[in-house]
């Protein structure tokens, strides 16, 4: 290669210049890697790799951390939120051990949760976590198992959860007491407002007592009458007076779920009130935060009430709105979306917690070991019946037991371009990360996913049958 450089300075710095920059042409110039075709074969062996991952997590937390909240899979201890365990790994888990068949892990965690699960202690909690992790989880694991004790349970947590919606707007405040129903937390945010209808809503349907789903509703109904012309929300909002602290919109971490409930609640009750505000407010959504850059399509923020453009941001949380947008019935934007998401999954191999999409720069590195991605490979496999969503599926697999594995469970990731781990496997991710991957890979469908409705913890939710 010597021959090439030149006596005269000039010309050797201008080749050193050219030599330096290869390695970028020829990755500018190369086409993204083809996604492989998964055949029934393959597919159905994926499930079962994944329902053996499962069952490996699983038996990381029953050796390590039973009865808590969770598994710190690194130092392998146990961590709970509070000053008592709620069980959250355990009730997140549940109805995802029933769908993949794991009798006896299921067995083992119904029992748990129904003999010393106890809401009756002395602290103060976050409503919206406990709501779609343990309220969603008892529920579904109910009408998965026909346990009567979980229903139970899940009516005893959602009556001491009812005291956040006494604010002066209807708005939920954002912790609760568990046994003295003291609120606190008046700053909150269109997630935690607006994410509450299916799981009340349903708690209404079996228990025959309206107020879970009134409260619930009007909170949902309160949040959207405070949205723009457009139907945009901000990030953040007093619900004692009903003003918004912050006006950036996105579709990301604190408003995300707002929006799904909006649709999903016209899906699972048919409310007619909802699928109007979901109407007006998608169409605000992709006009104000839809942006297309070099022919690719991304969900970035604005000013709710000028619509002007402030971030050119998304991330992990952002990459549900691919399965919303399917489920609503949007499927070109929801395609769009979606290899979108695969492109910010191969910038490092895993998928960033966020990204500057203009500049294709990540922004927040880590990874949670979060579902959504997941979710809208799924949701597009089941609408679309292409093939090329379970390859996705496959890369994302492969790349999450690569990198996040432990000899304990799963870990989640600091930094997803070094891949080094960090100590926490958050109970999501056997509520929606395992099961959104089985039920992908699944070739024998294992849920009825027209008969069902999951709320944001990938909990299925179905209606009750009319007597």
């Amino acid at each position: 290669m010597t021959r090439f450089f030149s006596s005269k300075p000039v010309m050797r710095g201008l080749c050193v210049a050219l030599f330096a920059l290869l390695p970028a042409l020829s990755q500018a110039a190369a086409p993204a890697p083809a996604l492989r075709p998964v055949s029934a074969t393959e597919s159905a062996a994926l499930a079962q790799r994944v329902k053996d991952e499962m069952r490996h997590a699983w038996q990381g937390y029953k050796q390590y951390a039973w009865g808590h909240d969770a598994l710190s899979p690194l130092s392998k201890k146990p961590r709970d939120w509070y000053a008592h365990s709620l069980l959250m790994t355990p009730v997140d888990a549940l109805d995802t051990l029933v769908i993949m068949g794991l009798k006896t892990e299921a067995d083992e965690a119904r029992e748990l949760i129904a003999t010393q699960l106890s809401f009756d202690q002395d602290m103060e909690v976050q409503n919206f976590e406990i709501t779609i992790r343990l309220l969603g989880g008892l529920i579904s694991a109910y009408q998965l198992t026909g346990d009567d004790r979980l229903l139970a349970k899940a009516d005893d947590l959602g009556r001491r959860l009812l005291p956040v919606f006494e604010s002066p707007t209807g708005l939920p405040y954002t912790h609760v007491n568990l046994r003295t129903g003291k609120v606190s937390g008046n700053v909150s945010n269109p997630a935690e407002t607006g994410t509450l209808v299916l799981e009340f809503g349903m708690l209404s349907k079996l228990t025959g007592k309206p107020v879970y789903f009134e409260k619930a509703k009007r909170a949902l109904v309160e949040t959207y009458q405070r949205a723009s012309a457009d139907g945009l929300v901000g990030s953040a909002i007093d619900v004692e007076t009903g003003k918004w602290v912050n006006t950036d919109a996105h579709i990301g971490g604190g408003i995300d779920s707002y929006y799904e409930y909006l649709y999903k609640c016209y899906r699972l009750f048919g409310d007619g009130e909802c699928k109007a505000m979901w109407d007006h407010s998608i169409a605000g959504m992709n006009k104000s935060l839809a942006d297309k850059r070099d022919g690719a399509l991304w969900y970035g923020h604005a000013d709710m009430n000028t619509g002007r453009r402030t971030a050119t941001q998304y991330g992990a949380l952002d990459a549900f709105m691919p399965a919303l947008l399917a489920l609503g019935g949007d499927v070109p934007r929801a395609k769009a979306l979606q290899e979108s998401g695969l492109r910010m999954w191969r910038l490092a191999g895993v998928e960033p917690e966020a990204l500057d999409y203009a500049r294709m720069k990540i922004t927040s590195p880590g990874y949670a070991l979060r579902p959504e991605i997941i979710e809208s490979a799924y949701y597009l496999n089941h609408t679309t019946g292409d093939a090329r969503y379970r390859a996705m599926g496959r890369e994302f697999f492969e790349a999450f037991v690569r990198w996040c594995r432990t000899d304990s469970g799963y870990a989640a990731l600091k930094d997803v371009r070094t891949k080094v781990q960090e100590d926490s496997m958050e109970s999501f991710v056997f509520a929606e990360t395992f099961k959104y991957f089985y039920l992908l890979f699944a070739t024998k469908e294992a849920l009825d996913f027209d008969a069902v409705t999951f709320n944001t913890e990938a909990h299925p939710l179905r209606l009750p049958a009319a007597h």
